[in-house]
């Protein structure tokens, strides 16, 4: 117990809610990008996925970014298959808040996307985000490619060094192949381009990722 109450915990498999097979259905066009929200893609698009806390503001950092093709929010990571954002709130789906991104690597390097990762969040904090406390707001990276995997490694035990330096705790991020991807609601694509006052939720540790 402490100052954000009992510490969350992720359920096993047997625990988790049953979900079901219907998909959710989501819009055709990215709002902001006007890109094809769920694909398909051009061919030589490739694709990254990370959770840092709520996905408003998550998504937003990466369709900011000069080469990102298009984005969405989803679930990812747990048990139940097609989630509602409810059943993902309560803590019995294992999901976490996730961004895809689908990003031209001939006009930004995945390096890149893993610094914004890095700079736009607290990766120390567990199963939370400032005051966002759960399951679904842990820090994850979720790779695509053997490379992908490797770099994530990389860039995450060069932050934890300058973590350190800094006098700052250990990192909690996990760093996986990436899961099933499942769409969240629609209202939730792009939030803060329909809602330009609403929450965001990231903060960070205010130390730049080392070059």
């Amino acid at each position: 117990m402490g100052l954000f109450g009992k510490t969350p915990v992720m359920p096993s498999a047997e625990q988790a809610l049953p979900g079901r097979s219907d998909v959710m259905p989501v819009a055709a066009r990215h709002y902001v990008l006007d890109a094809s929200l769920a694909g398909p893609f051009p061919q030589h698009m490739e694709m990254a996925m990370f959770g840092l806390g709520c996905f408003w503001g998550a998504e937003r950092k990466f369709w900011q970014l000069s080469g990102v093709h298009s984005t969405a929010v989803g679930y990812a990571a747990g048990f139940t298959p097609n989630p509602s954002y409810q059943e993902v709130c309560s803590g019995m789906t294992g999901h976490n808040e996730v961004v895809r991104v689908v990003f031209d690597p001939e006009q930004i390097s995945y390096r890149e996307l893993l610094q914004t990762f890095w700079e736009s969040h607290n990766p120390t904090q567990g199963m939370r985000q400032g005051n966002d406390v759960g399951t679904q707001y842990r820090s994850g990276i979720y790779t695509y490619s053997e490379e992908q995997q490797a770099l994530a490694e990389e860039t995450l035990a060069n932050y934890q060094r300058a973590l350190k330096a800094k006098g700052l705790p250990a990192i909690t991020t996990e760093v996986i192949k990436a899961p099933e991807f499942y769409f969240a609601e629609d209202y939730h694509q792009q939030y803060l381009a329909k809602n330009p006052g609403g929450y965001c939720g990231l903060g960070g540790t205010g130390v730049c990722y080392p070059d």
